[in-house]
């Protein structure tokens, strides 16, 4: 199984959702700007301290998550 090291979970930020390296962006933000048709250059102009890499491994623990595979996460 992949090691997810971009993929960061904190109780107390963001009510403990995934985000995306520590930051205030969670893992299901980054996935609805995908689900509605957003390119990866659209996300990251309006979140340019993203990486092209945070929005691979956001869809990538997205899809581990549908699967219902446990991924284990870094702390924050």
């Amino acid at each position: 199984m992949q090691n997810l090291t971009r993929i960061t979970r904190n109780p107390e930020m963001m009510g403990g959702k995934p985000c995306i390296r520590g930051m205030r962006i969670t893992v299901g933000t980054i996935v609805g700007l995908m689900a509605s048709g957003h390119s990866n250059s659209d996300i990251l102009k309006a979140y340019p301290y993203l990486e092209e890499a945070d929005i691979y491994e956001a869809l990538a623990y997205a899809a581990w998550r549908a699967e219902e595979i446990e991924v284990p996460l870094r702390s924050a």
